[in-house]
């Protein structure tokens, strides 16, 4: 498994945490106000709302929610909360380098918990481009193997635009460029397949490994950041060893 899989994996632990603490549908929520906001309330026209309600329905969230949340980003409902999207950049414990993505009403509460957490815990926030240059934007892809054809879903997946497939025995991965993200997606869709997960993510263009313990230690403070109502997504170059997995899943 790759070491993206393995992030993907506490990810989707973490988002059935999130779903029994309500975090999930407030987090889905803004995601979809943001992305109306920026491209119109018609998911037809508006792909990345499309890819937001998609994902909001997969995770059951309630109709009325989804519309709300849709009407916030248009300007059809105002609730007096002005939602802003903002990327930080620092570094966990031993260099490790992290990009951190927020959506929230209230950027000095936002970046105030941020800088609580990663000073208590041995990290820093750093300036914008400080450790971007670590990492490659890509489309990214998730979902289960279910009973899809690996060699006709990678052929799908190549014609599509991708540049890597990678199947693992519960989880099957498509990345490829940033430009071919809408072409990925569209491909999947018309196939019937719906992913579990559909992003442009920050991947690291190399990993850091480091000791047992010391990579615990930077997955605890990711793990803390990500109990923060106004995180969306942490991306780190931290590379996950089976080991440090199997000490996650057990705890």
């Amino acid at each position: 498994m790759s070491g993206h899989s393995k992030w993907s994996t506490i990810k989707r632990k973490k988002g059935a945490a999130d779903a029994k603490r309500g975090q999930l549908f407030t987090r889905l929520a803004r995601e979809i106000t943001v992305a109306s906001r920026e491209g119109g309330g018609d998911p037809d026209v508006n792909f990345r709302l499309r890819l937001a309600v998609d994902r909001a329905r997969a995770n059951n969230m309630p109709k009325d929610n989804i519309e709300r949340a849709i009407k916030r980003g248009t300007g059809e409902l105002n609730d007096g909360n002005e939602i802003e999207e903002l990327t930080y950049e620092g570094y966990a414990p031993h260099g490790v380098a992290m990009i951190i993505e927020v959506v929230t009403d209230n950027r000095n509460r936002a970046v105030a918990d941020l800088r609580h957490i990663l000073n208590r815990m041995g990290g820093n926030l750093g300036e914008g481009g400080s450790v971007a240059w670590q990492f490659t934007q890509t489309a990214y892809f998730g979902f289960p193997p279910d009973d899809h054809d690996s060699d006709e879903l990678f052929e799908l997946a190549v014609e599509s635009g991708a540049d890597d497939v990678v199947f693992d025995d519960d989880w099957i991965e498509i990345t490829g460029q940033l430009e071919s993200f809408k072409q990925i997606a569209d491909g999947l869709h018309t196939a019937g397949i719906q992913p579990e997960e559909a992003e442009l993510r920050m991947v690291p263009n190399h990993e850091m490994e480091l000791p047992l313990d010391e990579t615990l230690q930077v997955m605890r403070v990711v793990e803390a950041l990500e109990e923060l109502d106004d995180v969306q997504n942490i991306y780190s170059n931290l590379f996950i060893s089976d080991e440090a997995l199997s000490e996650v899943e057990v705890a």
